[in-house]
């Protein structure tokens, strides 16, 4: 005859420990009632991990007695860039710079590490996607030779770590991170786990040699860093390079920065010789003629730098059933509420005309600072009317007509101040009608033909 197996005691009392193989409300050593709790049972797939004691060097400390004494830090060179990490590029610190193709990824980090190399610190570029000669001849193009540059063509993990070793760099720069691949980890370079792979082992040793690394990214059709997501959790500071082919300017943004703000922006030109910094991009957004009826410059943030940036406006009479509204640089459903507005609110008429309305420069104005700036140009072109170049415009308009205010007010207040706007039409005028007569007292009326009276 067969012994049965007891079933293994799955309930134990809290307060005197006695087990039982079924729960009961009340415990048969103590008599306690709702002390018999379920009892956990090991699986045995948890390992047990021997604690390991800390070297001198590891061990925990206060933080009031951690200095950053160690950790100075480094210009790259490149005040833009500097500017959008925080000050400069802080040893051991991973970078991770990502952007479309052909916006200059290549061309920023070669400049950067030019610059890095003229100031006394060996820079090693290891290019994964170009041969040695073809770096050769961009740097000869953007003046960026320097006998403290090194540079290394290689996809293999192994042999940039063994470049590292014989050349001691200040400065690692690689180009990509999704063309380098691991002879530890199967699978061709780009797959998230070689991605991953290569990112870890790059930051471990920008941790532990103190080390600052930059790793180039490739991103998706929509705009997103390729690989996995784990990729931009590693690094300490996610920058996006970004920019219109079509214009010259280029934007880097840092969407991460453990180090600093990330509402800095850094703005670059592209021209012949490479990539240069823009310190006052406000030049680019403005028009250098006289004032003509249809524009206004309005005040833009970049971050936390603030641009002036003209909008322009063009009207035409139309004889077509739907006019046409042709919007560039610029929120177009922003502009058609702001048309309904000037019509409805300000008695000036749209709804039979052609509008076109444009920046200057080609930059991207979309928040809702522009609504102010976009009535008072169109206003002028109906009206023509031109606006002087010592007045600027920023609000947000709502559908009554009223003007709300902006987000930060003083500091746009500021820097129009600095670059000659004497007169900033803002939320202060209450409703568009009033900042309307606020331009007029200040504006220039072009009378025509038929004498259009000024609005």
């Amino acid at each position: 005859m067969a012994t049965r197996k007891t079933a293994p005691p799955a309930f134990v009392c809290t307060e005197c420990g006695w087990t039982t193989a079924k729960w009961v409300g009340r415990c048969g050593e103590c008599q306690q009632w709702g002390t018999v709790k379920e009892q956990a049972v090991r699986t045995g797939i948890l390992r047990q991990t021997d604690a390991v004691a800390p070297t001198a060097e590891r061990a925990a400390r206060p933080i009031t007695q951690i200095t950053t004494a160690d950790a100075p830090r480094r210009t790259s060179g490149v005040a833009e860039f500097d500017r959008v990490l925080g000050g400069g590029v802080v040893p051991g610190a991973a970078i991770l710079l990502s952007g479309e193709p052909g916006v200059g990824k290549s061309t920023l980090l070669l400049e950067v590490a030019a610059a890095t190399a003229r100031a006394g610190r060996r820079v090693l570029y290891a290019s994964a996607e170009e041969s040695p000669a073809q770096v050769r001849l961009r740097a000869e193009r953007t003046g960026a030779l320097h006998d403290e540059l090194y540079l290394a063509s290689e996809t293999d993990l192994g042999t940039i770590l063994g470049h590292i070793d014989e050349v001691k760099p200040d400065l690692l720069i690689v180009d990509s991170v999704q063309t380098v691949a691991s002879g530890l980890i199967d699978g061709a370079a780009g797959q998230p786990s070689q991605v991953r792979e290569v990112a870890a082992t790059l930051i471990r040793i920008a941790k532990d040699r103190g080390l600052p690394v930059i790793l180039v990214g490739h991103v998706t059709k929509d705009g997103q860093v390729a690989g996995p997501r784990m990729l931009e959790h590693l690094v300490d500071v996610v920058c996006h390079f970004e920019g219109d082919r079509q214009t010259a300017l280029r934007f880097i943004r840092a969407l991460k920065n453990r180090f600093g703000p990330t509402d800095e922006v850094g703005c670059f030109e592209m021209t012949g010789a490479g990539i240069a910094e823009v310190p006052d991009p406000s030049g680019l957004f403005l028009s250098r003629g006289a004032a003509e009826p249809g524009t206004c410059v309005a005040i833009a943030m970049e971050g936390r730098r603030a641009l002036p940036v003209e909008v322009q406006a063009l009207t035409i009479d139309s004889n077509a059933p739907n006019p046409r509204r042709v919007v560039n640089g610029l929120d177009s459903s922003r502009v058609a509420m702001v048309l309904a507005i000037l019509e409805r609110r300000a008695g000036i008429a749209t709804s039979k005309l052609d509008v076109y309305v444009s920046t200057v420069g080609g930059v991207r104005f979309t928040e809702p600072a522009a609504d102010l700036a976009i009535a008072v140009a169109v206003a002028g072109s109906i009206r023509q009317v031109s606006v002087p170049h010592t007045v600027a415009a920023v609000g947000e308009l709502s559908l009554a007509g009223e003007i709300r205010p902006v987000t930060q007010a003083t500091q746009r207040r500021s820097e129009a101040a600095r670059l000659g706007y004497s007169q900033v039409v803002d939320d202060r005028s209450k409703t568009l009608r009033a900042a309307l007569g606020d331009v007029r007292a200040r504006s220039t009326a072009r009378r025509s033909e038929d004498e259009i009276p000024p609005f």
